[in-house]
This record gives structure tokens, C-alpha cells and sequence, in this order.
């Protein structure tokens, strides 16, 4: 009954803003959960090459947020932000369809996540805004299960198109254009701009001044969310996992379903956990379910070991991700959340394009196993610095 309650009390701009990730994803993961294949079987590239795309990519659309979360903080509009980025993602999924090689992906791919950059931070900062204090762990939880719901939807809507039309990779980006589009106008129609937030007189976000208020609660969240960045890499290497085991073309977007299954399914439970329990043992529940997900895929690679470290590492997106957006909430002025964000993600950014470099070289190099293996050292490193602060607290 509680929860039932909670979801009541959860403002409607929230539910948009999460049916808005929602579309988009699918539109996104149709194409993200057969790119690296189609990279590899079509265009011919290395896994080398797919790391350095992946990383690449990822770490731009986080490089950018703190751009866009500056801009969104100086000029006080969040949603115009938020639309220029979801409109920007929308316009460059045709460009998967038609590319010839890799070097037109990879231009697709950056335009792509330069867009998920504009959009993260003045929304992520929006659902702070809208939400009520009490609530945000929950409200980030609402909208980040919503968000991988439709990263379930996608993979699994690509890979029965995939079985409907011969493994056609090219009819089914064209198809991903479709909820992209929808995804943008419900977000202009559906949600408002939080004018009201931004009354008094602005001030340069990344002044001297302003920077002093990001206090050391603060940059600690953004070491602890580099660091999970730098331990879990791109989700294109539990793909090329899963076709290692035999899994069909056709049915290796499972993979990501399966994992989106479990990461939509906890975000919102553990997002509303996290404002009743300690963020720090949280976090440490999370890390020992990545180390457990990365030994169970370096270990085996059945179709019983690679669906399980899926599983387990959806579970740990779904105890990690909106608690830790909940944790910058909490520890930033309501006037600098959009650089708040900016900057964890810039940070998070950088640790993202080393990790999915050195999986694509750990991968090509000395192996599957011997990657998720060190994804489970890393792990492991941050597990015992947060046992370390949290006995000291």
C-alpha cells in the first residue's frame, strides 16, 4: 500500500519525464543492442574498434553534460536543454541505417550521445526540481526504472524484427526512428519549465564563489560514481560475451533485455530504499553484486552463466544508479544541481572511455575471462574503500 501511495503522490511531470527516457530508450537500445554485431559482422570492425567507439561515445555524452548543466543552471531552463538534446539523439538514428562503414557509425554514435549530453544534467536537475525532497530517491528510481523499461522494450522489439525480416540490421534502425520522434514531442507537450526555481539574480555557475559550495559530501559521490564507472564497462562487451557462448544473432538482444528486465524492475524499489536506508551500505551491497556478476561471466560462458551475470548486473545498475543521482541531489545547492551533475558526469565520463579502452584491448588480447576479471578487481578496490569510510562514519 505504501508504494501504491508513493507512485500516487509522485508529480505527473515526473511520470512524462520518465514515459519520455522510456521512448527514447527504446529507440536507442534497438539500435545499441545489435551495433556491436553489426559492426563486427557487417562493417568488419575489431572488438578493439568497438571499444574505442563505445568508449568514445559514452564518455562524450558525459563530457557534455557539464556543459549543458552550467547553461542550464545560468540561463534557469532546464527543458529547453532537455529538447534540444532529445531532438538532437532523435535526428541521428537515421544515420545508423544508412552508414556504409565504421567511421559513419561512429560519427552517428558521437551525435547521438552529444545529444544524450545537452539532455542528462538539466533533466537529471529537473527531476530534483519537480520532485519533493522527501521523495527524490524514489522520484530518480521512478524515472530511471521507466528508462529501462524502454531498454528492455528495445532489444527485445529488435530482435523480433530481426527474426520477422532475416536479420535485416538496416529495417530495423530505420524502424527505431519511430519512438525516437515520439519521445521528443512528449516531452515539448508534456512537461513544464520550473521557472520558479530560478527567481533571484544568476551568477556564473563555475566562478570561484559557486565551486566553494560543492562541498567535500559532494565531491566524494563524484569519486565513488567515477570509480563504479571505471570498474563496470560498456554493456557492448556483455553482448559480444553472450555470441562467445553460441547464443544466435537473432536472439543475443535477449541478453540486454534480460539485463534491462532486472535493472527496470529494482530501480524503483532500491531508488525508495535509498531514502529510508544509509547510502553508503547501499553502495556496498551494489559492488558486491557487480563483483559477483563479473566472476560469473569470466567464469562460464553457458547460456545459464551469461544470463545469470546479466541478471546480476542489472541488479546492481537498478541498487547504484538512481541512488547515486539521489546522493548528488542531496549533497548540492538547488541553484548549482545542473553543474552538480555536470561535473560528476564529466569526471564519470573520463573513467567510462578508459574503462571501455582497456576492455576492448584486455578483451582483444588476453580474453574474455581475463577482462571481467579485473571489472571484478576494480570492484572489489572501491568495495573496500566504502567499507573503509563507512566504519569510520
Amino acid at each position: 500500500m505504501n508504494a501504491k501511495r508513493s507512485l500516487k503522490q509522485m508529480p505527473i511531470s515526473i511520470w512524462v519525464l520518465g514515459l519520455v527516457s522510456l521512448f527514447m530508450d527504446i529507440s536507442s537500445e534497438m539500435i545499441h543492442s545489435l551495433l556491436p554485431l553489426f559492426l563486427v559482422g557487417t562493417l568488419g570492425a575489431s572488438t578493439i574498434t568497438v571499444g574505442l567507439i563505445e568508449g568514445l561515445a559514452e564518455s562524450t555524452a558525459l563530457i557534455v553534460k557539464v556543459f549543458s548543466g552550467v547553461i542550464s543552471d545560468y540561463i534557469g531552463k532546464r527543458k529547453l536543454l532537455a529538447v534540444a538534446g532529445y531532438g538532437l539523439a532523435a535526428l541521428t538514428k537515421p544515420l545508423f541505417a544508412v552508414a556504409p562503414s565504421v567511421s559513419t557509425v561512429l560519427a552517428a554514435r558521437l551525435l547521438d550521445r552529444v545529444g544524450k549530453g545537452i539532455r542528462g544534467a538539466p533533466r537529471d536537475a529537473l527531476v530534483a526540481d519537480l520532485a519533493p525532497p522527501h521523495m527524490r530517491g524514489a522520484a530518480f528510481g521512478l524515472r530511471q526504472s521507466l528508462d529501462t523499461l524502454g531498454a528492455l522494450l528495445g532489444p527485445l522489439l529488435a530482435m523480433s524484427l530481426m527474426l520477422l525480416w532475416g536479420n535485416n540490421f538496416r529495417a530495423v534502425f530505420w524502424t527505431a526512428v519511430i519512438p525516437g520522434t515520439l519521445a521528443v514531442a512528449l516531452l515539448v507537450i508534456g512537461v513544464p519549465e520550473t521557472k520558479h526555481q530560478f527567481t533571484q539574480k544568476r551568477t556564473n555557475p563555475i566562478s570561484k564563489n559557486n565551486l566553494k559550495r560543492l562541498n567535500s559530501s559532494y565531491w566524494w559521490v563524484v569519486g565513488i560514481g567515477s570509480f563504479l564507472s571505471l570498474a563496470r564497462f560498456s554493456g557492448a562487451f556483455l553482448l559480444l560475451r553472450a555470441q562467445q557462448g553460441g547464443i544466435p544473432i537473432a536472439y543475443v538482444p535477449l541478453v540486454m533485455a534480460c539485463m534491462n528486465m532486472v535493472f527496470s524492475g529494482s530501480a524503483y524499489p532500491f531508488g525508495k530504499l535509498s531514502d529510508r536506508m544509509k547510502h553508503s551500505n547501499l553502495l556496498i551491497l551494489g559492488l558486491i553484486v557487480l563483483i559477483a556478476a563479473d566472476i560469473v561471466l569470466a567464469s562460464n560462458v553457458s547460456w545459464v552463466a551469461i544470463f545469470t551475470g546479466v541478471s546480476l548486473w542489472g541488479l546492481h545498475m537498478g541498487m547504484t544508479q538512481g541512488l547515486l543521482s539521489a546522493m548528488i541531489a542531496h549533497t548540492s545547492p538547488a541553484d548549482l544541481r545542473g553543474t552538480a551533475y555536470g561535473f560528476f558526469n564529466l569526471i564519470s565520463g573520463v573513467s567510462a572511455l578508459i574503462a571501455s579502452l582497456a576492455a576492448g584491448f584486455l578483451w582483444e588480447n588476453l580474453g574474455a575471462s581475463f577482462t571481467f576479471y579485473t571489472g571484478a578487481g576494480l570492484a572489489t578496490t572501491a568495495l573496500v574503500g566504502l567499507a573503509i569510510k563507512a566504519h569510520k562514519t
